[in-house]
């Protein structure tokens, strides 16, 4: 029976958002600090309300400005378990190090085959099952060869809270989300959502169905998914925010989270808000997870990871690096100028391009120009899932306008891949604040956008207009695709 279905007392008992806690930790953090030990006694009075998460063995202390690894957990109880049957829906480790000049952020797939330490090998989200945060720690732990100061347990309220309390998140949806109960039996129940694609703003009950949502989708790619809209969040806040709004985040904070002992004594609790404030200017890196999909008579679908690839991800973690720094431009290959298959490994759409947004252009008066992509992925294809292509208007934090479009290109859709083609006359948007580098293709000034090693945006502005192509959640395509894509961008001229 699948672990997505809520129990019939309703949605209340699902996902426990673990980018919730996440969220709320890193923004209280900064608020927190830069308020005051008055501040701190405040949260450390509201965080006892709740009993502490119990630990056999003391969590080991960090001293005073070393790096620290958090773990943050949420929840969520099977269909038709009982009571006591409750699994760790998310695992996430953050390390704070005010060395280094990224915050680290690593997903652990909750379906990833381990061995828990005196039950034997099982799925880890069944550790909190068995024994709770504390043994999920001594699992995570042991599985990763990493010490963990401190354990975060939030709820899904938390989480909705925290985004309404620093007005909302800009997020690149990259495609239809929309599943509803209605009609549907109580066996065929999940969590519901109705959102569309492309890049906006996400508030929170919209924010809390993106990062949650389960059905039809992956384990890795759900990971993906919070650690995305995670980073967003991050880059957006502003300091100003985090101060003007510490009183509600920390009663947030207090009231939605459980946390081990150590955060509830006040030297333990500023010494970590101390590495938030240090860390706060850092941006977010996300570590993938060398796990793949296998399966099991016995325990069914399951992923899994080699010893070399777990510690290759315990180094990168424990060592990350920001994305390389921006550089001066430099022509490609003519070869790549041409947008050659043989190299970039892209085939022709123009003729598929240009059918899909003639419409579009026919019925919307958008007030830029239209620009699709002549050349895709060997695999990709337009979605046939309405609105498609989808043209709408963002709003931007001054309440100022903006049209927009987005097309939806499906790389893969059993495993969740799509990337996408937006435009908009915003020419500013969050999501394009910090190129780490640049490239000319057929004379054009791309801006790229790079996620370790792979390019997560790629984008070329106009004086009324930009446009960019995102990848997929997963940063499925190469590096080579992204800029040969937007390279082929084209302007629609009925």
């Amino acid at each position: 029976m699948s672990d997505d279905r809520p129990p019939r007392v309703g949605l209340r008992m699902l996902l426990r958002a673990l980018a919730g806690a996440v969220a709320i930790v890193v923004l209280t953090a900064g608020a927190v600090a830069t308020a005051g030990l008055m501040a701190v006694d405040d949260l450390v009075t509201k965080i006892k309300r709740n009993p502490a998460i119990e630990v056999p063995e003391p969590l080991p202390e960090a001293p005073p400005g070393k790096p620290q690894t958090i773990m943050l957990i949420g929840s969520d109880r099977r269909y038709g378990a009982a009571k006591g049957d409750a699994r760790s829906d998310t695992i996430m480790l953050l390390r704070l190090d005010s060395k280094q000049d990224v915050t680290a952020l690593l997903s652990i797939p909750r379906d990833l085959k381990v061995d828990i330490p005196g039950h034997g090998t099982d799925k880890i989200n069944a550790a909190y099952s068995i024994g709770g945060a504390a043994l999920t720690a001594k699992t995570v732990s042991a599985l990763l060869d990493i010490e963990i100061h401190h354990i975060v347990n939030a709820n899904f309220k938390g989480f909705r809270r925290a985004v309404d309390a620093v007005d909302c998140v800009y997020t690149d949806v990259d495609r239809r989300y929309y599943h509803s109960n209605a009609g549907l039996p109580q066996s065929q129940h999940y969590a519901e959502i109705d959102l569309q694609p492309g890049y906006q703003r996400l508030c929170g009950q919209k924010a809390l169905d993106y990062v949650r949502v389960r059905h039809a989708d992956s384990d890795l790619v759900r990971g993906a998914r919070q650690q995305d809209f995670l980073r967003a969040a991050k880059d957006q806040i502003s300091t100003s925010s985090l101060i003007d709004n510490r009183g509600r985040l920390i009663d947030i904070f207090s009231e939605a989270t459980q946390v081990d002992r150590g955060l509830q004594d006040s030297g333990e609790l500023i010494k970590l808000l101390k590495l938030g404030i240090f860390s706060a200017g850092h941006p977010v890196r996300q570590i993938p997870f060398p796990a793949e999909f296998a399966g099991d008579p016995e325990t069914g679908q399951f992923v899994v990871a080699t010893d070399e690839g777990i510690r290759k991800t315990r180094w990168r973690f424990l060592h990350a690096t920001p994305p390389a720094q921006p550089r001066k431009a430099r022509p490609l290959t003519r070869k790549a100028k041409k947008g050659a298959t043989a190299t970039v490994r892209l085939r022709d759409a123009r003729r598929k391009g240009e059918d899909l947004v003639a419409p579009m252009v026919a019925r919307k008066n958008l007030g830029f120009p239209v620009y699709f992509p002549a050349r895709l992925s060997p695999e990709g294809y337009y979605t046939t899932i309405r609105p498609s292509p989808r043209a709408y208007t963002i709003r931007d934090r001054a309440g100022g306008k903006h049209r927009a479009y987005r097309l939806v290109v499906v790389e893969n859709e059993l495993e969740g891949q799509y990337y996408g083609i937006q435009g908009t006359t915003w020419r500013t948007p969050p999501a394009l604040a910090h190129p780490t580098g640049r490239t000319k293709v057929r004379g054009r000034t791309l801006l790229l956008y790079r996620d370790g090693k792979r390019l997560r945006y790629v984008a070329w502005k106009r004086k009324d207009a930009v446009y960019w192509v995102s990848n997929s959640l997963s940063l499925s395509l190469t590096n080579a695709q992204m800029t040969g894509i937007a390279g082929s961008l084209v302007r629609f001229r009925p």
